[in-house]
């Protein structure tokens, strides 16, 4: 059976162990803090148990896949016989380096060596090493055991066949991996974010809208149909000719928007007062932890619908 190492258990790390472990995977979880890996096992616990009752264990009991979740606090036991190792450390560059270059030197010669890393190029991590073909970026929405997508992004020295082994290994792992061709900052799916959170920002700032109005346009707009298709499949179906003809019919509205659109607001400047009064009013400080849970149960809700409704009606 294919064996897995998460290298960082916070957040990230401890979500891709469900995912990994679902599959089917042995997963050794290692952290530099020596009580960390521990910690994150018992959280693992309490979370698998609301992901049978929405069955999405694919048939299995929480027993079961924490049966294969192991936590080290050797780093060459946890890097022993794996094919797969997914790095979780800490947003900052010279920790990745640091990281990698212990990675590179005690994993298995054929593991590939993936990172979370959500900013950083994988190019600024891993140009020194001697295994550098084999090393590239896996970045997931968080939590990654819901939310399927992730991004394969490679360094410009990354081999063709880590890239097709990422791929294989997140497709099987029950992943949707955007295969990326080239390295670029914010990758695709937070150059997307980035956009609609400029222009959120945007209206807010100049007076058009409040918060809740543009919260609500995405989640009950927008947002139902982003749940199972993307923007070109939208505008595909948006026309009675398909994309090229929605592309005649209203290209004219976007390219008149986009010079509106090439101004930023700084988000820490005076509109943070604002939106931060906006949603402190609708949601108190002291029940943000509770909303969260929140959000994750009704992903899971979601994701329960999803595998329904494509079980069902196709996907």
């Amino acid at each position: 059976m294919n064996k897995t190492a998460i290298i960082g258990s916070g957040f990230i790390g401890r979500a891709w162990a469900i995912s990994f472990a679902r599959a089917g995977y042995e997963v050794n979880l290692w952290d530099q803090d020596a009580k960390a890996a521990g910690a994150a096992h018992g959280y693992i616990a309490d979370v698998l148990g609301d992901l049978e009752r929405n069955g999405l264990l694919n048939g299995q009991t929480p027993k079961d896949v924490l049966a294969r979740i192991h936590p080290h606090t050797d780093i060459k036991m946890a890097l022993d016989g794996v094919v797969h190792v997914q790095e979780n450390t800490p947003e900052n560059l010279d920790v990745k380096i640091e990281v990698f270059r212990m990675l590179d030197r005690e994993a298995p010669a054929d593991a590939v060596i993936a990172s979370s890393t959500s900013a950083i190029l994988p190019s600024k991590f891993t140009e020194g090493l001697k295994g550098r073909h084999r090393c590239l970026v896996i970045h997931p929405i968080n939590p990654p055991y819901l939310i399927p997508a992730a991004e394969v992004v490679p360094a410009p020295w990354t081999s063709p066949e880590t890239m097709e082994r990422a791929r294989k290994f997140l497709v099987d792992a029950g992943h949707a991996p955007l295969v990326m061709k080239k390295e670029l900052d914010g990758f695709i799916m937070n150059r997307m974010q980035g956009a609609l959170l400029e222009e959120a920002f945007r209206l807010v700032a100049d007076g058009y809208a409040t918060v809740e109005d543009v919260d609500t346009g995405i989640r009950d707009g927008l947002a139902l149909r982003w749940s199972f298709m993307g923007p070109f499949e939208t505008i595909d179906l948006n026309a009675p000719a398909g994309i090229r003809d929605y592309c005649e019919r209203y290209q004219g509205i976007y390219s008149n928007l986009f010079p509106q659109m090439q101004r930023r607001v700084d988000w820490a400047g005076p509109v943070m007062d604002q939106i931060e009064a906006e949603r402190r009013k609708r949601l108190p400080a002291d029940k943000l932890q509770d909303r969260q849970k929140w959000r994750d149960r009704r992903l899971m809700a979601l994701a329960a619908h999803k595998r329904k409704s494509t079980k069902e009606i196709g996907g």
